[in-house]
C-alpha cells in the first residue's frame, strides 16, 4: 500500500477538519481576529481549508485500493436519493427558504448524507477515512454549533423560495452525475 497518499489524504482531513473547529471554540476565534484583523482571518482560514481540500482531493485520488467492505446491493440507488437530498441541502445554508426552519445546519446535514451515501457505495479504505471524518466532523460542528446557541429560521418565506433553492439543488445534483467521471473518475450513470 502507498502510505504516501494515505499520508496526504489524513493530513487534508486534519487540515480541513481543524481550521473548521476554530470558529467552534469563540475564544480562539476571538483571540485571532483580534489579533490579525477579520479580512486577515477569513482570508487565512480560507487558504488553510483550501490547503487541506487540495490535500484530501490528491491523497484520495492517488490512494490505492484496500477493500475494508463489499457495499451491499442496492446501495447505489440509496446513495442517489442521499446525494440528491445533499445537493438540496447545501445550497439551503446559504440561499432565502424555509429549510432553516426545519434544521439549523443544512449545510452540516447535506454533508452527513453527502458522507453516507459515498460511504453506502464504496467501501475502499480510502473512502471510509475520507468521508467518515467528514461526516463525524459534521455531527460534532452540529453539536458545538447548538452548544453555542444557534438557533432555527423562526421567519417563513414565500414557497417560491423553496422552489429556487430546490431548483439549484437539482440542477447542480444533475451536472455532477453528468461530469462525475470527468470529475472523479467514475460513472454513476451511463449516457
Amino acid at each position: 500500500m502507498d502510505t504516501s497518499s494515505m499520508t496526504l489524504l489524513i493530513t487534508g482531513l486534519i487540515v480541513f477538519i481543524g481550521i473548521h473547529f476554530v470558529p467552534a471554540i469563540p475564544s480562539l476565534k476571538n483571540s485571532i481576529v483580534s489579533s490579525l484583523a477579520l479580512k486577515t482571518y477569513k482570508g487565512l482560514f480560507a487558504i488553510i481549508a483550501l490547503i487541506g481540500l487540495v490535500l484530501i482531493i490528491v491523497g484520495k485520488m492517488k490512494a490505492d485500493f484496500v477493500s475494508v467492505y463489499t457495499p451491499m446491493n442496492g446501495a447505489k440507488h440509496i446513495a442517489m436519493t442521499l446525494m440528491l437530498i445533499a445537493f438540496i441541502l447545501l445550497p439551503a445554508a446559504h440561499m432565502k427558504g424555509n429549510i432553516k426552519r426545519v434544521t439549523r445546519h443544512p449545510m452540516l446535514w447535506g454533508v452527513v448524507c453527502w458522507s453516507t451515501a459515498h460511504l453506502l457505495a464504496n467501501g475502499d479504505l480510502a473512502s471510509v477515512i475520507m468521508f467518515g471524518s467528514l461526516g463525524l466532523y459534521s455531527l460534532i460542528a452540529m453539536l458545538t454549533a447548538n452548544a453555542r446557541g444557534v438557533q432555527k429560521q423562526t421567519e417563513k418565506l414565500p414557497f417560491k423560495k423553496d422552489l429556487i433553492v430546490f431548483a439549484a439543488g437539482f440542477t447542480t445534483y444533475v451536472l455532477v452525475l453528468m461530469l462525475h467521471p470527468y470529475l472523479f473518475g467514475y460513472a454513476i450513470v451511463n449516457v
